[in-house]
């Protein structure tokens, strides 16, 4: 078993960043030099996945274009003597591959997963959400691990106070935290009330699920707010499989807001080799 594939779903409409997501996909929003969605590509690629599977509408066909191969672009790129940047156009799914697959009827997140299923195939996979940016592939690449030495699930977690708890999807633990920050979970439990909560360990945006997840999502029902929640399929499987839980390990920027945009920007051009000084010469100007 090996997980090859990851799922990134990016068929929202990005209503907080309107009217802008009226024209340009928020995924497609450069923060540097690089569109978000491909900062997560990366990501996934560091953890050793080769296939990407972006679940977009029929309404974004920039995200289609940026996928596409350019080869008059690139040429005319060489001809200015821009080889570096060509180079860089010219590697987008050069030695990895890309499957645009389109969640026409929104139902939640559970449903934009499962319109990947086709295209992985039966195999595990990863479920990468593009609001949110790690600083790196360890904490995927562990989850990899994880999912292949337990043949079961895994969810990527954080620790957050417990009077916070209540606004997410929070793990109920088997078990004790190991050494090297996995949890074995018996259940997951969506917005609890603080005094009901099992645990102050809630989901982030990273998922590694074995392949019976198909299943359980295809025979998810409407939950709450009328959509098909994808933690119901987890749930289902925490109840008759193995299932886990990894602490993140790496940083965490959260993209899903204007304001969670504008520092995340800031945050990767601090540590951007080319763009760090300046911005930080920018910065120290403004504090005047």
């Amino acid at each position: 078993m090996q997980v090859r594939s990851a799922v990134i779903p990016a068929a929202g409409m990005g209503t907080r960043f309107l009217p802008a997501t009226k024209a340009v996909p928020k995924e497609l929003f450069p923060i540097g030099d690089l569109p978000a969605i491909q900062i997560v590509i990366d990501e996934a690629l560091g953890a050793g996945i080769d296939h990407i599977v972006v679940v977009s509408s029929r309404s974004k066909p920039a995200i289609d274009a940026y996928f596409a191969p350019e080869p008059e672009l690139i040429e005319a790129l060489e001809a200015k003597g821009k080889t570096d940047t060509a180079d860089r156009l010219r590697s987008i799914g050069r030695d990895w591959r890309v499957s645009v697959v389109y969640q026409d009827n929104p139902k939640g997140l559970g449903h934009a997963v499962g319109c990947a299923r086709e295209a992985v195939g039966n195999e595990p996979f990863a479920v990468l959400l593009p609001d949110e940016l790690m600083s790196g592939s360890s904490l995927l690449a562990q989850m990899n691990e994880v999912c292949v030495s337990t043949e079961g699930s895994v969810v990527a977690v954080v620790e957050i106070p417990r009077e916070k708890v209540s606004a997410y999807g929070v793990i109920d633990p088997a078990g004790e935290l190991s050494a090297d920050g996995v949890i074995a979970v018996k259940d997951l439990v969506e917005k609890p009330p603080i005094d009901e909560a099992p645990s102050n360990y809630i989901l982030t945006g990273r998922y590694v699920l074995t392949a019976d997840a198909w299943d359980h999502i295809e025979a998810l029902q409407p939950g709450r707010g009328g959509e098909l929640q994808l933690t119901d399929a987890l749930r289902a499987q925490a109840a008759h499989a193995p299932f886990h839980a990894v602490v993140a390990n790496e940083s965490r920027l959260d993209t899903g807001t204007p304001l969670g945009f504008l520092t995340a920007s800031i945050e990767l051009g601090l540590q951007n080799p080319e763009l760090a000084a300046p911005l930080r010469a920018f910065l120290a100007d403004l504090s005047l």
